[in-house]
């Protein structure tokens, strides 16, 4: 079964909500989702992992739009849903998903399936202690659940679905595999979607927050959802006395100190090392690195930047050797595309290329997450270091593993290699897939020299590789020699 639990579990509460009528309405658009998903292997990148079934929750909005997870769908090849209180089962569709958000949409072309029902409009941000109702399917029965919780903290967390660190709302709510999806209700409106708990402590579950979902509508209403923004700069808090002083900053400022700024970021040649960012868009940023985003209420300077959408400006207020000055920053790149080691990705094939037996493929948390539930503690010290603390850079734009050996005769001596990174191919330094291939297919030498960040070497004979290339790929049943996107 496709595991919707652990950090993948979602949330149930209940807010009495006027009438029994209203509370109809609502109950009437609820959906079950019934999901069938294929998942690549990353250890084995040129196959599937194998079929998975799981169950989630969602629910009709404007537009014959059915709103939920986006790990309830996640690497699906065949979607059913159904309303609750009826039987009958419908074939849904993926119109759009944000899996930084871990938000889809979907829809189903047949228009029975709509009937009798009413969209739920989508409301605004919670406030801390307002009672909620949280509407979907858990396990233990194949009736609707509706369970009650309040508000107990709005702050930026990171969504276990994609890493991504976002607004959410904490709930105290009873927890249960199969509500990912379902709505947060209050005063008839969806105020969020339950998406995942806490496997620390009691009753701490999380929604995905009426901003957030406004921001995945609104971004995806051209036809193409392009995600949120990143400025691609490193912060430093200025709360240290000493620290202020020795950047000139007064009493009266607050801000942070720019410590890097990465290859991707759309505000190098922008913004420099040591600048001291004291507003965004006319927020100011405490010491601490967290702005006021409602009266009372703190929460990470890049909730001012992640409410806008790529392409958007943003104006930055800065102390820049004693003198105060604005300029402007256009949001060109999403919060994934400046890492070295991507997020977990969904829906996307795995990159890949073998030579002479040698697989090459570069490192993504997917290839962490081989190591199983507990990756983070028994996947190899080194792998971590590089998901965890190094950004890209102009010579290394990947992490490029050579993750196995093919056992053949051409290979003897290297059988037991695996999970080496790669820094050099024919004595060119590699950034990325791309640059492994062309090492290769370039090379006119006698061998192929193949070099670890240790210094290790591979050798061996061209000629053999290309020779007996497809010998090896036949023995391990293997299609071919690389994925998709490097066959361009």
């Amino acid at each position: 079964m496709k595991k919707l639990t652990g950090f993948m579990i979602t949330l149930t509460a209940v807010l009495w909500i006027g009438t029994v009528n209203a509370q109809d309405i609502i109950t009437n658009s609820v959906v079950k989702i019934y999901t069938v998903s294929s998942s690549y292997s990353y250890e084995n990148p040129w196959q599937m992992s194998g079929q998975s079934k799981g169950t989630g929750s969602g629910c009709i909005i404007e537009g014959n739009r059915i709103l939920t997870n986006a790990h309830v769908i996640s690497n699906s090849t065949f979607l059913q849903v159904k309303k609750a209180g009826e039987a009958e089962k419908y074939i849904a569709r993926i119109v759009s998903v944000s899996h930084e958000s871990d938000l889809a949409i979907l829809t189903v072309d047949d228009p029975a399936f709509f009937k009798n029902s009413s969209p739920i409009k989508i409301g605004e941000l919670a406030q801390v202690r307002d009672k909620v109702a949280v509407y979907g399917f858990p396990t233990g029965g194949d009736e609707m659940s509706i369970t009650e919780g309040v508000v107990s903290r709005i702050e930026q967390r990171n969504y276990a679905h994609s890493s991504a660190n976002l607004l959410t709302c904490q709930i105290d709510a009873a927890i249960n595999p199969g509500n990912s999806g379902g709505p947060v209700i209050i005063n008839n409106m969806v105020t969020g979607v339950a998406f995942q708990s806490a496997s620390m402590g009691e009753n701490i579950g999380y929604m995905v927050p009426a901003p957030v979902i406004k921001h995945f509508l609104s971004d995806m209403a051209d036809g193409k959802y392009d995600g949120f923004p990143e400025l691609g700069i490193k912060f430093q808090d200025m709360e240290n006395p000493a620290l202020r002083e020795k950047y000139g900053m007064k009493p009266e400022q607050s801000g942070v100190m720019v410590i890097d700024i990465l290859i991707d970021s759309p505000a190098r040649n922008i913004l420099s090392v040591d600048d001291i960012v004291l507003s965004i868009d006319g927020v100011p940023v405490a010491n601490d690195g967290t702005v006021e985003f409602r009266k009372g209420e703190r929460t990470s300077l890049n909730y001012v930047v992640q409410k806008k959408h790529i392409n958007d400006y943003a104006v930055m207020t800065i102390l820049r050797k004693g003198a105060v000055r604005d300029v402007r920053v256009r949001l060109t790149v999403n919060m994934n595309s400046t890492r070295l080691v991507p997020f977990e990705q969904y829906d996307v094939k795995p990159a890949y290329y073998i030579s002479g037996g040698l697989v090459f493929s570069p490192l993504t948390k997917n290839y962490l997450l081989e190591w199983g539930r507990q990756w983070f503690f028994s996947a190899p010290t080194k792998l971590l270091y590089y998901y965890q603390n190094e950004v890209r850079k102009e010579d290394r734009k990947e992490v490029i593993l050579l993750v196995k050996v093919l056992a053949d005769e051409i290979n003897l001596g290297y059988h037991d290699l695996e999970n080496l990174v790669i820094v050099k191919v024919n004595d060119r330094r590699v950034s990325t897939m791309s640059d492994v291939v062309k090492a290769f297919e370039e090379n006119k030498g006698t061998y192929h020299v193949i070099e670890d960040d240790t210094g290790v070497k591979i050798i061996i004979r061209r000629e053999a590789a290309e020779k007996f290339s497809q010998r090896i790929l036949d023995t391990y049943r293997i299609d071919s020699d690389r994925s998709a996107d490097l066959k361009k």
